[in-house]
C-alpha cells in the first residue's frame, strides 16, 4: 500500500492538473468502486469545478464547487491516470498507463469540459472512490480516528503523538507507530528508517522509552519522509509518481529498508532483516541492540 510521501506526490500531481477544471459527466463502470448516489452526482458533481487537492494521512480530496468532495484510496493496485493536454499517470503500474482508456480495469471516469479525463483504475476493486459534503469528510470513520499529521508544522503535534503513543505502552515502538490512530501515514518503510535514525530497536516497548527519545523517533520520521516527498516518493516495485516516473527514495536515500546484507551507513554492520508486528524489519544490529 503507498505510504504518505507516495500519496502526497500524487497530491501534488492532481494540484497541478485538475484543479480550475469544471467536470462535464462521470462513468461508473464499477459501482462498488464509486460510492456515491445518481442524484447527487448529477445534483453535485457535473458541472463543478475542482477547487483543491488535499491530503489527510493515505487518502486523498479533491474538493469541488459545489460544497461536496471527492474522497479517493488507492489502496494496493489503484491507480489515478490523466489524459489531456498532456499525460499522467500514478499509482500501481500497469499497462493501463499507457493503454487506450477505459480499459478492463477502469472502474470510474471523469470527464472534464476541456475534453481531458481522468481514470480511477483499480485491478483487484479493493479502491474506493467516495462524493460527500466536503464538511463531511473529516467524519468518515477511517479519518475520525486516525491520528496527528506528522507533516502538518502542528506546534501541538508532538504533544498529542506523546499522548496517543502512552496509550500503547505495552506493545512494541514498531507496531505503536504504526498504528494510524497514533500518528497519521507511517508505514513499513518509514517506521524502520526512523527507528534507525534514532537508534532504537524496533522491538523495544514503549513504556521502556523516555519522552525524548519518542520524540526523536517521530522528528525522524518526519525528516524520512519530507526527503521521500522531494525525491519523489519510495517507488518499491509497485509505485509510480504523478508524473509517471519513478520515485528514487529507496535507491538514494534509504539506510536499512530492504538493504539486508549491506552495510550500514552509520557503523559498518551488515543490515539484518527481523519480523517484528508481524511485518518484515530491517536494523542494524549494532545501532539497534535490544535491550536485555
Amino acid at each position: 500500500m503507498p505510504e504518505l510521501p507516495e500519496v502526497e506526490t500524487v497530491r501534488r500531481g492532481l494540484e497541478r492538473l485538475i484543479v480550475g477544471r469544471q467536470v462535464l459527466e462521470v462513468q461508473v463502470y464499477n459501482e462498488k468502486s464509486f460510492q456515491a448516489s445518481r442524484g447527487d452526482i448529477k445534483a453535485f458533481l457535473i458541472g463543478a469545478r475542482v477547487i483543491a487537492a488535499r491530503r489527510r494521512a493515505k487518502v486523498l480530496i479533491i474538493d469541488l464547487s459545489s460544497g461536496y468532495s471527492l474522497v479517493a484510496h488507492l489502496k494496493m493496485t489503484g491507480q489515478l491516470v490523466f489524459r489531456g493536454d498532456e499525460a499522467w499517470a500514478a499509482g500501481h503500474p500497469t499497462d493501463s498507463f499507457v493503454a487506450e482508456l477505459p480499459d478492463r480495469s477502469t472502474r470510474v471516469e471523469f470527464d472534464f469540459d476541456d475534453g481531458a479525463k481522468l481514470f480511477f483504475n483499480d485491478q483487484r476493486k479493493f479502491g474506493w472512490v467516495k462524493l460527500l459534503p466536503t464538511v463531511e469528510v473529516e467524519n468518515i470513520d477511517f479519518l475520525r480516528k486516525v491520528g496527528p499529521e506528522p507533516l502538518s508544522g502542528d506546534p501541538k503535534l508532538y504533544k498529542v503523538f506523546l499522548s496517543n503513543i502512552r496509550r500503547r505502552n505495552n506493545t512494541t515502538i514498531k507496531a505503536a507507530i504504526l498504528d494510524q490512530t497514533v500518528v497519521a501515514g507511517i508505514g513499513n518503510i518509514y517506521a524502520d528508517e526512523s527507528l534507525w535514525a534514532a537508534k532504537v530497536h524496533p522491538a523495544t516497548r514503549v513504556r521502556d522509552l523516555s519522552d525524548a527519545k519518542l520524540k526523536l523517533i517521530l522528528k525522524s520520521a518526519i525528516a524520512v519522509m519530507t526527503k521521500s516527498i522531494e525525491s519523489g516518493g519510495s517507488t518499491m516495485k509497485n509505485y509510480i509518481r504523478a508524473d509517471g516516473t519513478k520515485g528514487n527514495y529507496l535507491e538514494k536515500f534509504a539506510s536499512v529498508f530492504r538493504r539486508e546484507g549491506q552495510a550500514c551507513p552509520r557503523c559498518g554492520t551488515v543490515i539484518e532483516k527481523i519480523r517484528v508486528a508481524g511485518r518484515g524489519t530491517h536494523i542494524c544490529p549494532k545501532c539497534q541492540s535490544e535491550a536485555k
